[in-house]
């Protein structure tokens, strides 16, 4: 008679370690310091919960009636102002009758950044991709061509010059730190203290200041004659200033890619670049991930400096048409939070997006 093998039933585990519970008794009650800042948030949440429904849904006016609103004002939020003034605070100073441009070339950009978070569309042709949506965007925004009538750039405002400037700040910054963290680490004396200066410089002012000298003073050392047009010169500010503190922080991630990586590289006869592009840089950036993503959304929300060269983008604007218009001037906290909103979606965007960077390569780390 031959025996027959019967698995033994698995068994629950003594304690739950997934679920809400289990979440919450490690995240909220871990020790009982994070016991009583859980038990005091919370109580301070139901005591402002109901006075902030009452003044945000229950009382509030959300038709566009300047009367009504100032009936309710000091009881009840004005979201009426958005729905008066969005297309103002939107586009900015664009024509009203072109906005839709502006519309189509803000949701092309918004699409390609979205794309090229996504790894099915990480190929060669991403660059090309990237070419033909910035020649759309700029053909869009500026016309001249195609019976698009001209819209000069200091017409150009709100969320796209905001999406725009951080965009094409991003991406330019981005090689240039790289190479700038490269020639502070490099044996030449002259491309290391060209590396050495230029980021020491540009991190000891502030952003007002390399806006103000690249829109009023850039323009002394140019040709007699040659003027650049004031987006350009607002747009090489960001970019050397984020490229200043960018280049630190891939810097750091050099430093920690450990010295047997260059020795291994150096005995397979790898050369200078070959190392680079091979071994030290996908670790370097790896590693500063967190800090990469960090500059990224500051540079996103150092766009609205820009207002002091008289380019009014999403904060600007929004000061725009409410400080235009008496009726609406006093609502200036709904315009706030309404800027408030938009900000908060591409900025947490982009820090969900730095976590799942993260979890990948902790994934391949593990493998």
């Amino acid at each position: 008679m031959s025996a027959t093998f019967e698995p033994i039933a698995p068994r629950e585990a003594p304690i739950k370690t997934e679920g809400v519970i289990p979440w919450i008794r490690r995240n909220l009650f871990g020790d009982w310091k994070s016991g009583v800042t859980t038990v005091v948030m919370v109580a301070l949440i139901i005591y402002w919960l109901p006075g902030l429904a009452q003044w945000s849904l229950l009382r509030a006016v959300f038709e566009p009636n300047a009367d009504v609103c100032q009936q309710a004002r000091g009881v009840g939020a004005c979201w009426g102002v958005i729905a008066e003034k969005y297309r103002l605070i939107i586009f900015g100073r664009y024509p009203y009758e072109e906005q839709w441009r502006p519309l189509v070339a803000t949701l092309l950009m918004t699409g390609l950044l979205v794309a090229s978070c996504v790894r099915p569309f990480w190929r060669p042709w991403l660059a090309l991709l990237w070419a033909a949506v910035l020649a759309v965007f700029f053909v869009l925004m500026a016309g001249g061509s195609f019976g698009l009538t001209a819209v000069p750039t200091d017409l150009w405002g709100g969320l796209p010059l905001t999406v725009m400037l951080a965009t094409l700040g991003i991406v330019l910054a981005f090689p240039l730190s790289i190479l700038v963290a490269l020639g502070r680490r490099s044996e030449m004396p002259a491309i290391r203290t060209i590396c050495v200066l230029y980021v020491e410089l540009i991190r000891g002012v502030p952003l007002i200041s390399v806006l103000f000298m690249a829109s009023f003073m850039f323009p002394l050392f140019m040709p007699v004659g040659m003027t650049p047009d004031v987006l350009l010169r607002v747009l090489v500010g960001i970019t050397l200033f984020s490229a200043a503190y960018l280049a630190e922080i891939v810097r750091g991630g050099l430093q920690a890619v450990p010295k047997g990586q260059y020795e291994a590289a150096a005995s397979l006869g790898l050369t200078y670049w070959q190392l680079q592009r091979k071994i030290v840089l996908p670790q370097a950036l790896a590693i500063v991930v967190p800090g990469i993503m960090n500059s990224f959304i500051a540079i996103f929300k150092d766009t609205s400096l820009v207002t002091i060269v008289s380019l009014y983008e999403l904060t600007g604007a929004m000061s725009l048409a409410l400080n235009s218009d008496a009726d609406w001037r006093p609502f200036k906290v709904e315009g706030y939070l309404f800027i408030t909103a938009i900000y908060f979606v591409f900025c947490f965007a982009m820090s969900r997006y730095s976590l799942w960077i993260e979890k990948q390569v902790n994934r391949s780390k593990t493998r």
